[in-house]
């Protein structure tokens, strides 16, 4: 034979060997994908209720922080001294309020557990809508990912700690609005300082 004729001869079988291949082999069972919905993302307080026009924390220790807007809805600080708040820290910190994401929702726990029966912290926000929400802020997760938090129902939820500490925030640093000082006659130079 000659050697053309074997090339073709060997082509032709590799020909069949791959077209018998593909028409014999297995065919993948069809795949059904079913996407579930996500957990619902839902928040401690609800956009019903309005933008924030006062936020008040208190500590166990008794310190307490309270920013509210004023007539001509600029912030100002009520407490622990009246002064007028830094609007940009102000205004973070109510945005703060609209973030704060519950993670799970904890049924049948002892509040005294979580911290919830003398609260590490309560929380009061009054909105535009004129309602006033409360949530006490307990003991730290185990996991270190968020706070025990009784809502305004009774509910003892767990919120995330990042948001939440951002606002708790407030008590140790207030939002004093720093102005500069008169020119001292010695240095004849400005300074910075918060207004009490």
């Amino acid at each position: 034979m000659r050697r053309s004729t074997v090339v073709y001869l060997v082509l032709l079988l590799v020909l069949a060997g791959v077209y018998y291949y593909l028409n014999n082999r297995e065919q993948p069972a069809d795949i059904t994908v079913t996407l579930e919905p996500e957990s619902e993302v839902s928040y401690l307080f609800t956009a019903e209720d309005g933008l924030p026009t006062s936020i008040r924390i208190e500590a166990k220790n008794g310190e307490t922080v309270e920013v509210a807007r004023d007539a001509d809805e600029a912030w100002a600080l009520i407490l622990p001294i009246e002064a007028t708040a830094d609007q940009a820290a102000a205004e973070a910190a109510a945005s703060q309020v609209a973030t704060l994401r519950i993670l799970d929702r904890v049924p049948d726990v002892d509040p005294e557990i979580v911290g919830l029966s003398i609260p590490e912290y309560t929380l009061v926000i009054r909105f535009t809508s004129g309602v006033e929400r409360k949530a006490e802020i307990g003991v730290i997760t185990p996991t270190e990912s968020g706070y025990y938090v009784r809502n305004a129902d009774g509910e003892i939820v767990i919120v995330s700690k990042s948001s939440l500490d951002s606002l708790l925030g407030l008590l140790t640093n207030p939002p004093y609005l720093e102005t500069p000082l008169p020119s001292t006659p010695e240095t004849g130079s400005e300074t910075a300082t918060p207004t009490p």
